[in-house]
């Protein structure tokens, strides 16, 4: 073999190393981190299922301010990686003006929708969960007073709001929902100081059921209304095992089968809108040994009876994000 030979043999086995590694889908967790023990780390759960059963790997990238966004993006495109995954509705823009510049590289933004050629958009039927839970809620509520206690103050958070107001009027009309938001900036997905506040200031109103829809604030939600002895309600990933017994249920929002799909699918990745909701394993509520003494045998037969009927359409849970509005506030 000659020095050329060689030299050629060892530059396509470089390309076909770099090949490989290019096809490494990445992962972008949005601001609060990967384990918030809610949105974030259920993406990661998704991501590592993929790895595990794979036996291949992926990039991530924690950010640490806004301005990351884009940097994180470009440098994952710019490395090849592909798919590139990201959690939360504020990568929108940023990835509405970087999609076009790598139009061979696909994108899947969770939570927002992006109109371009080369992205997947992924948004939750969060309503229809919240309306599940908000029943829940209104069944195990001794006082006729539940809580619900969101993140950054967005129509997206008040589309879980809402939801959940429908499904508590639903089982009681005469009940009594107290709402607040932990903030107005990012700084919201992350504090769970203020998130205990909001609880206790929600219990002194006579609340005994809060549901924290809140990212790693609503940590803080949970664990205080364990210390009250008041339920709670958890959000996104399955929060039942934080305070066994204490924890009603959980919001399941399956944002890990949403990245788990995307890092499957690879380059091939199917663009468009694709929408997760009851009917289709996208959305639903948390039973296990955690929780199981906490309900009965009634309250999940009245939960999956309307859940069945949202499903197939009989039920219509209104979304607050179709017209920035509420019927039952």
């Amino acid at each position: 073999m000659t020095l050329m030979q060689k030299f050629l043999g060892a530059a396509a086995t470089l390309a076909l190393s770099a090949g490989a590694a290019a096809a490494e889908p990445a992962l972008i967790f949005d601001l609060g981190g990967k384990f918030d023990k809610s949105f974030n780390e259920a993406a990661f759960n998704g991501a590592q299922r993929w790895a595990e059963e794979t036996g291949e790997s992926f990039r991530e990238i924690e950010l640490q301010s806004e301005a990351q966004r884009e940097q994180a993006l470009r440098r994952f495109a710019e490395n090849g990686n592909n798919p590139i995954v990201m959690t939360g509705f504020a990568f929108g823009n940023v990835l509405g003006e970087v999609a076009p510049d790598y139009p061979d590289t696909k994108f899947a933004i969770i939570d927002m929708v992006v109109d371009a050629p080369n992205v997947r958009s992924v948004v939750f039927n969060e309503h229809e969960g919240s309306y599940l839970v908000g029943m829940m809620a209104a069944m195990a509520s001794e006082s006729g007073t539940v809580g619900f206690i969101g993140g950054m103050d967005i129509p997206l958070i008040r589309k879980f709001a809402c939801g959940y107001v429908q499904g508590v009027k639903a089982v009681n009309p005469d009940a009594t929902v107290i709402q607040n938001m932990t903030g107005t900036t990012p700084a919201a997905w992350n504090d769970p100081v203020k998130g205990s506040e909001l609880t206790k200031a929600q219990i002194s109103q006579g609340a005994d059921v809060v549901y924290a829809a809140a990212g790693g604030t609503g940590v803080g939600v949970l664990q205080t209304a364990a210390d009250e002895d008041i339920l709670s309600i958890g959000v996104d990933s399955n929060q039942n095992y934080l305070h066994p017994g204490e924890v009603l249920t959980s919001m399941l929002k399956r944002v890990d089968n949403a990245v788990y799909d995307a890092m499957s699918a690879g380059p091939d990745l199917e663009v468009g809108i694709n929408v997760m909701g009851v009917g289709n394993g996208g959305i639903g509520y948390a039973m296990d040994e955690y929780n199981a003494d906490l309900v009965t045998e009634d309250m999940q037969a009245t939960v999956d009876e309307a859940a069945s009927k949202i499903a197939s359409g009989e039920l219509m849970v209104h979304d607050y994000m179709s017209d920035n509005a509420c019927p039952v506030e």
